[in-house]
């Protein structure tokens, strides 16, 4: 029994919201269900939102006690490099994460980092859970990819199916690889932001845009119930991927 969450972005209020909302207790600081229920992290924890520190703090206790699991998205692996010391842009997001770890202190940033490395370098590219009746994969996995990795797979987990162009708007144009899925396995996904969950082809996007004043979203599975809570933050429509 799990509950896949989407996008955070930084959002910690919402998370708590949500996790509360679907009967998670908070007693020892991190959400626990009294049945056992797991909770299933999909990327992009940071960036963007305010409070990215507290919500890689959450995820790492729960991983590390094996109460949840997470796979990274592409905000993930830009953070990761950036903790690595590597050359990355401090821009989409992750100037929000950077400000909040530079108010730390230096043993308080150095934990951080310390987890969210870790966190990172022992999460699969995509999860297979249920036996593999469910994928949960940041920007999705056709089903020629699943049971693979390698540079292909892993461009496509975290960036989607890109083509390389971009939009007016800046976004990167993706292929709708979900309208082509014909698997078994039941794929949930997030990394482009939709108004409500995208159902199509036995898939499911679940990133509802919480960091763009959407809502956050979980599907609980085996059920798949989707429950979403408001956001707090400021719409931005643009942000929001129409299909029609």
């Amino acid at each position: 029994m799990y509950d896949v969450i989407g996008d955070i972005h930084g959002c910690y209020d919402e998370l708590v919201s949500l996790t509360k909302r679907l009967d998670y207790e908070w007693k020892s600081g991190i959400p626990v269900h009294p049945y056992g229920r797991k909770l299933v992290f999909l990327g992009d924890l940071t960036d963007r939102g305010p409070d990215s520190i507290s919500v890689m703090n959450v995820v790492f206790e729960l991983v590390k006690t094996e109460q949840a699991y997470y796979c990274p998205g592409n905000h993930c692996n830009k953070l990761y490099r950036y903790m690595l010391g590597r050359n990355v842009q401090q821009k989409h997001g992750l100037e929000t994460t950077v400000e909040e770890l530079n108010k730390l202190s230096e043993p308080e940033r150095e934990e951080i980092y310390e987890n969210f490395i870790s966190l990172y370098e022992n999460a699969p590219l995509y999860l297979s859970l249920d036996d593999g009746n469910l994928i949960v994969a940041h920007a999705g996995i056709p089903e020629h990819f699943i049971g693979e990795t390698g540079k292909k797979v892993r461009t496509f987990v975290l960036y989607g199916d890109i083509t390389g162009e971009s939009h007016p708007n800046g976004m990167p144009v993706r292929k709708d690889w979900a309208t082509n899925y014909k698997g078994a396995s039941m794929i949930v996904y997030g990394h482009t932001p939709v108004v409500e969950p995208r159902w199509i082809n036995h898939t499911v996007n679940v990133d509802t845009g919480c960091v763009f004043g959407g809502k956050l979203t979980a599907i609980s599975y085996p059920e798949l119930k989707t429950t979403s809570v408001t956001s707090s933050m400021p719409y931005v429509q643009e942000k929001f991927t129409s299909f029609e």
